[in-house]
């Protein structure tokens, strides 16, 4: 059965940037109430009272805890290199039986040249290439026989070494997210191991980008 708490919880989780703003108690309790009255009618199909909403905002608790957000601080202080790759082409091609096969043609090809970027994600249905601009003709003879889905030019990539542990912090990609979204940087892809983090953007966002990524170092939580 739903009541005005959990109504409350759902709408906030829903809205990260308003959760966090509720937990530094910088916003206005009334304001914040009547601005979520209507959801949280509907939700209840019944008239809910600004009061009631109020009570349930003054009580709710984010689900980290201070002791998370210490563990946080310090990952973004002990962030490792920051590398900035530009020129890049993102390929994406529909899974086949050959991909595979193609793919470690690609490999052969570019295995010398320690220049080049290059990384493969596959997919359900599709799988992405990003490589190096360079070598786009070589990636458009390989797999001139595969189904291309579609094709980015212009793309640069920010690689970020994660200090150990990182993938028991909680929270950890959500506020490299946050903060990339609060600059309007649109992230073209995501890749990820377990150390290492990168993002592609298009090459007019990679100055915000960096910037951005540079200052979590410093970021208060």
């Amino acid at each position: 059965m739903k009541t005005i708490a959990s109504c409350v919880q759902e709408l906030l989780v829903a809205r990260p940037f308003l959760e966090e703003a509720l937990s530094r108690d910088i916003i206005n309790y009334s304001a914040l109430a009547k601005d979520l009255n209507q959801s949280i009618s509907d939700l209840l199909r019944k008239p809910v009272k600004d009061g009631a909403i109020m009570m349930a905002l003054r009580r709710y608790t984010p689900p980290t805890s201070k002791k998370n957000e210490l563990k946080l601080k310090q990952i973004f202080k002990d962030l490792g290199d920051i590398t900035v790759r530009s020129n890049l082409t993102d390929f994406t091609f529909y899974n086949s039986k050959t991909l595979i096969h193609n793919h470690s043609k690609v490999l052969a090809e570019i295995d010398a040249d320690r220049q080049v970027f290059y990384a493969f994600t596959r997919g359900i249905h599709e799988s992405n290439i990003i490589v190096s601009s360079t070598k786009k003709n070589t990636i458009e003879s390989i797999f001139e026989h595969e189904t291309q889905i579609a094709t980015q030019d212009q793309l640069s990539a920010i690689s970020i070494n994660l200090p150990k542990g990182n993938s028991k912090i909680v929270g950890l990609y959500y506020q490299i997210f946050k903060r990339l979204a609060w600059e309007n940087v649109t992230l073209y892809e995501v890749l990820s191991t377990t150390n290492e983090f990168t993002i592609l953007v298009e090459d007019h966002l990679i100055d915000k980008a960096f910037s951005v990524i540079k200052g979590l170092k410093n970021q208060e939580f």
